[in-house]
């Protein structure tokens, strides 16, 4: 069974922010896969199709490990076979990176998922959002995302998506190679 985790904010405030950008990578991916995630379980919206299981967690973005371990435990799924996809304002916008391990890098949503399953060895793909320095971090992050920003931001959306449709049928380090820094 593999998990795909895109982590986010729930409610319609939310939507279209940086921070949002995991909700984004799923909701890109699930279009291209023709899957709707549309059940609710263990406080997350998902859709479990075949041996693929796609996740939102609704617990707000700091709270992620609770929703993202009570998957883990009911499926029975392996800690290599779980890809979480979030934002990250130390990598410019429009960019991507994809790491198979490692610190959370302060994103308080993966530092969760690691507090929860006790291991930073969980697959990641980073979405580059870029920082603003006149802005306050929180602001920033919840801040909607405009102008000419968009553009740029769909594009790492899209090669997020595709990047996960790769690993689908390839090892990750091969995904690493083809994707990373794109």
């Amino acid at each position: 069974m593999r998990l795909i985790v895109g982590l986010g904010n729930p409610g319609r405030e939310y939507k279209n922010t940086r921070h949002n950008s995991g909700f984004a990578v799923l909701d890109a991916l699930s279009d291209k896969l023709k899957i709707t995630i549309d059940e609710k379980k263990f406080k997350g919206l998902y859709k479990k199709s075949g041996d693929l299981i796609l996740l939102k967690p609704q617990t707000y973005m700091n709270l992620s490990g609770e929703c993202v371990l009570s998957f883990v435990n009911y499926f029975k799924i392996a800690i290599e076979d779980i890809i979480v996809v979030y934002d990250d304002m130390d990598i410019p916008l429009g960019k991507i990176r994809i790491r198979e391990n490692g610190s959370s890098a302060g994103q308080k949503g993966m530092q969760n998922i690691i507090d929860h399953l006790h291991t930073k060895e969980i697959k990641r793909i980073r979405i580059g959002i870029g920082a603003h320095e006149d802005i306050d971090t929180k602001d920033y992050v919840l801040g909607k995302i405009k102008g000419e920003d968009q553009k740029l931001f769909a594009q790492a959306v899209d090669r997020a998506s595709e990047a996960l449709i790769y690993s689908l049928d390839h090892p990750f380090a091969d995904v690493m190679n083809r994707f990373n820094g794109q």
